[in-house]
């Protein structure tokens, strides 16, 4: 435990030894750097022994003060690295290759911590072996050689990746670049495939509460590609199964549903897709029962479970959402009361939990510090932990921190509540908890890192609707529209994604727009550098929806970015701004909209995006397509009426001029000329 005598020197020997456990399979992009890493921590397993060994021993204090300040850095970094490791192991393959440029400043960071933990070590505190010395700076070396050299992963590969996520390759090679992908990423097998899809929803919840937008939607497009690839090279598969689904008018319909999305005991279209413990995902409803008949195996591969304990799998139930949207079909209404799932917390687990949670309860800053630092990570790492903590009664405890004087404590007791919340049952406990005005209060007092993590936990709480409201109502948005202002570009992000969440209930629409949301949000939609353009557009796209939005939007002058927008923004913001056009174009304004629209030359984008934009942008350009052409037959018929009223006012004015204007003396003969015999 952070804080008690020998605690670096324990926190060393216990990530030595963790690297050594085995289990570290790696198939992904950086197998080589992440085996590299893990076979150098390796190396240190003697001196782990060695510091144990000498804990054993009698020792002073102040001795004891200088290993501790010895090897805290040490232990730091080895942290650190066993995080990267684990993240390596268990993290989306896809994601990892997609975020190549953050993995490897992870893994350089990593090293140059050790490399630098090691740098001028002070061997002559810690009573070690001349052996073991030297193996020490054999890893010391090898850290520092790979401190100077960039190991780069292999190009193709990430450019096959990026190739069909952003649709940029040769159809013929389609199929070419599929397989290289499946074999390279190990993902040749639709168990292989399920498993990458958990992983990539486990990234996804603990991402910080981003909100992950069209990133997911592409990454779950290349796992369909693979999947289709896969079951091509596997006919036994079978076709699909075709379904009747009510449409949007309440007619049935048959439809195929994707495999992914049927659960493998009912054959139905998940409702309420949940995770077990095997990595299955089932319909909540039916597992239940399945488990209630005192099953104790998973139905799919027979493994028994180790654990009851169901985890809602989010990406798949936004999945299931925007394929239902994108065929006409109503989504599926999930049970609002799940079942509570069970713990799967051992002895050792709870003792130690238990433990944390009486420093919390301490009257010292330091172990009230350190307890919350260690929950933050042990609600992290798993479902079980964050269950766990919960239930062993840590939310109270540590919503008494958020008003803490000490930033750190602070920081980290707000960052475990946002770890927690990441569990669908834990959400319910932090808001009966009454827990919103304080995190709103760390969100407008705390260190920006808290700040941020705040706003992530607001997101996170905002999953469900009716804590949209909630949140809504206690001065949580004006706060995140100042962090979105002046936040980081992290914390700009998780500001943004509360913040579209919450708009999603009309009553919060009015408080943004009033807080000054709109302004902003133009900025950033004009923004040159295209900083936080996805966000931007969807809370555009949501808020002129709102009368009080769409005359913002509209004082803002947007129509020539809107059009813009339209012929050139990615898929989703295409689509977003074809929707915001369409609510301009509607209402007292909408004349102005149009003739506006008209000038920039809106036809064109607006044609392309009905033949070739997602299916929510096809039908607003479609709409939008009507509109304009209304606005432009009315245009013509008024110039043709007006045409016709200056031709029929010509022989009007000519009879006027001949009565009025042409003097009479010129109708005869003047008397002054003679008249000729």
């Amino acid at each position: 435990m952070a804080g008690d005598g020998g605690a670096a020197a324990e926190r060393v020997a216990a990530a030595v030894e963790a690297a050594a456990a085995g289990g570290w399979e790696f198939r992904n992009a950086y197998r080589r750097q992440l085996l590299a890493l893990s076979r150098r921590i390796r190396l240190l397993g003697p001196f782990a022994e060695e510091l144990r060994e000498a804990r054993r021993g009698p020792t002073d204090a102040g001795k004891e003060r200088e290993r501790e300040r010895a090897l805290a850095p040490l232990a730091d970094a080895l942290e650190k690295a066993l995080d990267l490791l684990r993240l390596g192991r268990d993290g989306s393959r896809i994601f990892l290759v997609l975020e190549r440029d953050n993995v490897l400043k992870k893994f350089q960071g990593v090293i140059a911590q050790l490399e630098q933990a090691l740098c001028d070590f002070p061997y002559d505190k810690l009573d070690i072996s001349d052996e073991v010395r030297e193996q020490v700076e054999l890893v010391h070396a090898q850290l520092r050689r790979a401190k100077e050299r960039a190991d780069m992963p292999d190009d193709e590969f990430y450019n096959d990746v990026l190739s069909l996520y952003n649709k940029s390759y040769d159809p013929s090679a389609e199929l070419d670049i599929l397989e290289r992908l499946s074999e390279k990423l190990h993902l040749m097998t639709i168990t292989d495939l399920t498993h990458e899809s958990l992983a990539l929803h486990e990234m996804v919840a603990s991402g910080g509460g981003q909100d992950p937008g069209e990133h997911i939607e592409k990454m779950s497009m290349l796992l369909k590609k693979m999947k289709d690839f896969v079951q091509t090279q596997n006919p036994e598969m079978g076709p699909p199964i075709v379904t009747k689904l009510m449409d949007s008018n309440g007619e049935p319909r048959p439809v195929n549903i994707p495999d992914e999305f049927r659960c493998p005991i009912s054959l139905e279209l998940m409702k309420d897709p949940v995770i077990v413990a095997t990595g299955q995902t089932y319909e909540r409803a039916c597992i239940e029962k399945w488990l209630a008949s005192g099953h104790h195996t998973c139905p799919n591969t027979q493994q028994r479970m180790t654990n009851t304990t169901l985890t809602p799998n989010y990406v798949l139930r936004s999945l299931i959402a925007q394929w239902c949207e994108a065929n006409g079909i109503e989504p599926p209404k999930r049970s609002s009361q799940p079942n509570k799932p069970t713990s799967a917390c051992s002895s050792s687990e709870r003792a130690n939990i238990d433990a944390l949670l009486s420093q919390l309860c301490s009257h010292d800053p330091e172990e009230q510090r350190s307890a919350a630092a260690e929950l933050r990570l042990l609600a992290k790492r798993n479902a079980n932990n964050r269950i766990c903590i919960a239930e062993a009664g840590a939310i109270p405890l540590l919503l008494s921190l958020l008003s803490s004087s000490d930033l750190r404590t602070q920081e980290h007791a707000v960052t475990a509540l946002l770890n927690l919340s990441i569990h669908e049952d834990n959400k319910a406990s932090i808001i009966s908890s009454g827990a919103v005005p304080s995190i709103v209060h760390v969100l407008k007092n705390g260190s920006m890192q808290a700040r941020e993590n705040a706003a992530a936990t607001l997101f996170s709480l905002s999953v469900i609707d009716e804590y949209k409201v909630t949140i809504g109502g206690t001065g949580a948005i004006p706060a995140l529209v100042v962090l979105l202002s002046e936040g980081s570009q992290r914390g700009k992000k998780d500001a943004a994604a509360a913040l579209f969440n919450l708009c999603i209930y009309q009553g919060n629409k009015g408080r943004a727009i009033r807080a000054g949301l709109v302004p902003l949000i133009m900025g950033l939609v004009t923004n040159p550098t295209g900083a936080l353009m996805d966000e931007a557009m969807a809370i555009l796209s949501i808020l002129s929806s709102h009368p009080e939005g769409k005359a913002a939007i509209g004082a803002a002058e947007p129509v020539p970015v809107l059009v813009e927008m339209i012929g050139s923004g990615s898929p989703r913001n295409r689509e977003n701004a074809a929707a915001v056009m369409l609510h301009l174009c509607s209402g007292e304004q909408q004349l102005v909209h149009l003739a506006r629209a008209q000038e920039c030359r809106i036809m064109v984008p607006l044609r392309e995006l009905a033949l070739n934009g997602t299916e929510r942008g096809k039908r607003k350009a479609v709409l939008l397509l009507e509109r304009m052409s209304r606005f432009l037959v009315q245009q013509q018929e008024e110039k043709e009426a007006q045409l016709l009223a200056s031709a029929q006012a010509i022989p009007r004015i000519a009879e006027q001029v001949q009565e009025t204007d042409i003097p009479e003396q010129l109708d005869s003969p003047s008397p002054q000329y003679p008249m000729v015999a």
